[in-house]
């Protein structure tokens, strides 16, 4: 049978991953699929140091793989989304599969491709957006079909995990730990995508949509990163029996869905506060099989790689299939998508984790409690840190599940009092599986 020919454009450290993989397991492909894979045209604008490329088409100008007529699949693997979005939309006119491990594409535009390349009849596939090598869309999209998605959780950024991680372990400052992750490759020259949340917040988009059948809405996510977490705040968070994770949260509610990353405190026996270094996890609730947890790389060359392939031999399977029996592109039929309202940050519940500092004064903490009471924010545990006579002193609070408007109105007022110094450090509390 003839081969199936794949168009790439890019040769960084996917790109080069995934034609590393395709050589190394070629006989395996075949037998999984019942032809080969083999890349016929390469786009890319320079050459690359050891990449071999003999016998391959190669192509400065990128947009002529993408309308090359012998190309089946077309694999998009430069980033960004202006260019990508051009030549993606131009395979899909030229009657093409197209392949992309583009998050920010996908979470920012996907509605507007999925849409064309269904009118088209192809597909497009992205296993490799979310979480590197894990599978994780698959198990969502097609593993848990027979679930009504209730939440999901995900460390699904590797640079902060492994700062947050080198933080608690190593007692080190925030900047420190960030210029080492740059010495290693784990974060960019301009970090700001990984660090303040961003990154997170184009993936969390893409599982929520898939998780609870909505159209991808990546402006709608509250997005906070971890560029102001402080070390006192991790050892408290231990002291408490927490840990500070920069999660990305998806949560069903009667009022509609909440859609966040942020930096938050989950209890150090949850399995996702053991996850750590620059490893993903996320975990999923499903109403039938309960929680399961995903754990593995969520970059590097051949980690990503292998979701770029997987889904090659997921679009070399459908090749002749009819399209309207292929899975949906957001696990839902396009026509069955509900437009659940999704709930601004202020209107969302969960238990929070608050640092102040107070003076040592006489009906202080009494002060504290009872305008806490007036707004219904009641307490879980009070930490109160000795200090020297005179001096502000560090009050820790752990709410019950409260609506965040309530607790920041009551801090509002709160930091209005004489014996309060400074903003207080607020951060959310995760209970994932309890009932809140």
């Amino acid at each position: 049978m003839k081969p199936i020919s794949v168009g790439l454009v890019g040769l960084g450290t996917v790109a080069q991953g995934t034609l590393q993989v395709l050589a190394k397991n070629r006989q395996e492909l075949t037998r999984r699929i019942g032809r080969e894979i083999e890349v016929t045209h390469v786009g890319a604008r320079r050459d690359r140091d050891g990449v071999d490329l003999s016998g391959v088409r190669v192509s400065r100008d990128l947009m002529a793989v993408a309308t090359d007529p012998e190309v089946d699949v077309f694999v998009e693997l430069i980033g960004g989304t202006d260019y990508a979005r051009e030549l993606i939309e131009a395979a899909i006119d030229s009657g093409k599969h197209v392949v992309t491990a583009n998050k920010a594409l996908i979470a920012e535009h996907g509605n507007q491709l999925f849409e064309k390349a269904q009118a088209r009849g192809v597909t497009i596939a992205f296993e490799a957006a979310v979480a590197g090598g894990i599978p994780v869309i698959k198990a969502i999209r097609e593993g848990l079909a027979a679930n009504q998605i209730q939440w999901l959780a995900g460390i699904i950024n590797g640079t902060g995990n492994f700062i947050l991680t080198a933080m608690r372990e190593d007692g080190r400052e925030f900047a420190d730990v960030l210029a080492e992750a740059q010495a290693l490759g784990y974060a960019e020259a301009d970090p700001t995508f990984d660090v303040e949340g961003i990154d997170a917040a184009h993936k969390l988009a893409i599982l929520a949509s898939i998780a609870f059948g909505i159209p991808l809405n990546f402006d709608a996510v509250y997005t906070q990163g971890i560029s102001s977490i402080d070390l006192d705040d991790i050892d408290f968070a231990e002291e408490l029996g927490y840990r500070i994770k920069h999660l990305g949260i998806a949560r069903r509610t009667d009022a509609g869905v909440e859609l966040r990353v942020h930096p938050t405190l989950i209890a150090d026996t949850e399995l996702l506060a053991n996850v750590n270094g620059v490893m993903n996890a996320v975990q999923i609730y499903g109403d039938a099989v309960g929680s399961t947890l995903l754990n593995g790389s969520g970059a590097g060359s051949l980690p990503t790689a292998s979701a770029v392939v997987a889904d090659l031999v997921d679009v070399a399977r459908a090749l002749t299939v009819d399209p309207t029996n292929r899975v949906p592109h957001l696990a839902f039929q396009p026509n069955h998508l509900n437009d659940l309202p999704i709930l601004p940050i202020e209107a969302t519940r969960c238990p929070f984790y608050v640092r102040l500092l107070v003076r040592d004064e006489v009906g202080v903490l009494a002060d504290i409690t009872r305008v806490l009471a007036d707004h219904r924010v009641s307490l879980e545990s009070v930490i109160q840190k000795e200090g020297v006579e005179g001096e502000a002193v560090a009050l820790i609070l752990l709410t019950h599940s409260v609506v965040e408007r309530d607790l920041r109105a009551a801090l509002s007022q709160i930091e209005a009092f004489a014996a309060v110094v400074g903003e207080p450090v607020v951060l959310r509390v995760e209970t994932l599986g309890a009932v809140l």
